[in-house]
C-alpha cells in the first residue's frame, strides 16, 4: 500500500495529465482542418495531430512532476523509470470516433505497478466529464455535477445492457462469442469506445465486451470499474491488463454467465 501522501500526489498528477490533454485536444475536435495518418498498410487505424499533441503534453507534465516514473504511451512508446510505477497513456482512445465528431472517445490515464493498474482516469474533454477510480476513490464530475460511482446490481444476462465498440468485435470466432451474449441480453449497443467503460462504472450499463485491445486501451478502465465495484478479466477469466480480450461486468454473477457464453464452443 502506497503512503497516503503519495497517493494524493499521484491523483493530483493524474488530474494534471487529464487537464493538459484536454487543452491539447479540444482545438482539434470537429475542426475543419483535422487530418489523420493511417498506421496500417492494410485497414485503417488512424492517428491525428491531437493524439500526438495530447501525449506530448502529458509527458511534459510527468517530466516536471514525476520524472522517476516510467511511461508507456500509445504514440511514443516506453520511457523507462526507477520508481516501480508506470503511467499508461492513451491520449485519444477512439480516434475513429474523434474523426467522426462523436463524443464517445476519451483520454485514458492509468498508474500501474508490477501487479497491474492501481488508479485510472477516463476523461471526456468535450463533454467535460471525468471518471476517477483507485486509492479509495470512485467518483465522477461533469457539467451537471458529480458524485460517487457504483456499478449496477444486475444478476442475469436477460436483464443486462451490453456494449462493444465494433460489431465485428475481433475474429469471426470472437464475433460469434459476443453474439451469444448479445442474443440473450436485454439490449446490445455498439460504437461507444472507452465511454462504455465509464457508463458501466457510473451504473448505467452492465457489460462491456471487447477484443484486440492493447494494454493502454484497458488499464484505466480496469482501475475505474474495479474501484466502482465491478470486475474486469479477459475471456478466460484471467487478468486483462496486458490487453487482448476484455470482459467487464457489474457483478460477479453476471460476469460468470457472460464468461460461460464467451467460452462456449459449438
Amino acid at each position: 500500500m502506497l503512503p497516503l501522501n503519495l497517493q494524493s500526489d499521484l491523483i493530483q498528477t493524474a488530474e494534471a495529465l487529464a487537464d493538459a490533454a484536454r487543452l491539447a485536444i479540444l482545438p482539434h475536435f470537429r475542426s475543419a482542418n483535422l487530418q489523420a495518418d493511417n498506421k496500417l498498410s492494410q485497414g485503417f487505424d488512424p492517428v491525428t495531430q491531437a493524439d500526438r499533441a495530447a501525449e506530448i503534453a502529458m509527458r511534459d507534465v510527468l517530466a516536471e512532476r514525476r520524472p522517476m516514473d516510467a511511461i508507456f504511451g500509445e504514440e511514443f512508446g516506453v520511457t523507462s523509470g526507477e520508481s516501480g510505477l508506470t503511467w499508461v497513456l492513451d491520449p485519444i482512445d477512439g480516434t475513429r470516433g474523434f474523426l467522426s465528431g462523436t463524443p464517445t472517445w476519451g483520454v485514458l490515464i492509468a498508474l500501474s505497478d508490477e501487479s497491474g493498474p492501481q488508479m485510472g482516469i477516463i476523461d471526456q474533454p468535450y463533454t467535460g466529464e471525468r471518471f476517477i477510480g483507485g486509492f479509495g476513490r470512485a467518483d465522477w464530475t461533469g457539467p451537471h455535477g458529480g458524485g460517487t460511482m457504483q456499478v449496477r446490481t444486475t444478476q442475469t444476462i436477460q436483464d443486462a445492457i451490453v456494449f462493444t465498440t465494433f460489431p465485428e468485435v475481433g475474429t469471426p470466432e470472437q464475433a460469434a462469442a459476443f453474439g451469444r451474449v448479445a442474443a440473450r441480453a436485454k439490449l446490445a449497443r455498439y460504437g461507444m469506445d472507452c465511454y462504455a467503460y465509464a457508463l458501466l462504472a457510473a451504473g448505467h450499463i452492465d457489460l462491456v465486451i471487447e477484443a484486440g485491445l492493447q494494454a493502454y486501451d484497458i488499464q484505466a478502465p480496469i482501475a475505474v470499474i474495479e474501484a466502482a465495484g465491478g470486475i474486469v478479466t479477459d475471456w478466460e477469466g484471467n487478468p486483462a491488463h496486458n490487453g487482448g480480450t476484455a470482459l467487464a461486468a457489474s457483478t460477479p454473477e453476471l460476469h460468470a454467465q457472460a464468461l460461460a457464453l464467451l467460452k462456449k464452443t459449438g
